[in-house]
């Protein structure tokens, strides 16, 4: 399994509401070079945002799917990639003082990359973790806080997410 954590600078709220904004997918992921919603209300349970990646002359696509939504504190995704086979990518967030930190575990579930997975997929696991936790961060503290925003998985829990107030 391929675990790192990351300490960003910004509230809980702040991180998850970028986590829970589909449309900020592509800013933070590393690997596809587009996305765009797919089905449901991300990150719902069962919601999906399609995925290109484009390696040279070849270009995959794929699907990635919320299995678990538990705002403001862990988001699972499942990521289909065709004939490569699927991936578990877990978010857990935790509020670090003023902070939030971000751990990310990533495993192969289906396909070529379960049955061949190693140290070394783990070690380039490893490196796409660094960056893409660093994207993140720089996105959290460019989007800020997303005020009255529930992570689109609240509906009908009667629970909301309210930024910390200011001290």
């Amino acid at each position: 399994m391929a675990v790192r954590h990351r300490l960003v600078r910004g509230a809980l709220e702040e991180v998850w509401a970028v986590l829970a904004d589909g449309r900020l997918y592509g800013d933070w992921v590393v690997g596809p070079s587009s996305s765009r919603h797919s089905a449901g209300d991300w990150p719902g349970v069962g919601s999906s945002i399609e995925y290109t990646v484009v390696l040279g002359p070849v270009k995959l696509t794929g699907e990635t799917i919320v299995r678990l939504c538990r705002p403001p504190r862990q988001l699972e995704l499942e990521a289909l990639s065709g004939w490569l086979g699927s991936a578990r990518i877990a978010f857990e967030l935790r509020p670090w003082g003023h902070d939030t930190l971000v751990i990310v575990d990533e495993h192969p579930l289906r396909g070529p990359g379960g049955a061949l997975h190693n140290a070394a997929l783990d070690a380039l696991l490893q490196v796409r973790h660094r960056s893409m936790l660093g994207r993140l961060a720089r996105v959290v503290e460019t989007h800020g806080a997303h005020e009255g925003e529930d992570g689109g998985c609240l509906a009908g829990t009667g629970l909301t997410i309210t930024p910390p107030t200011p001290n």
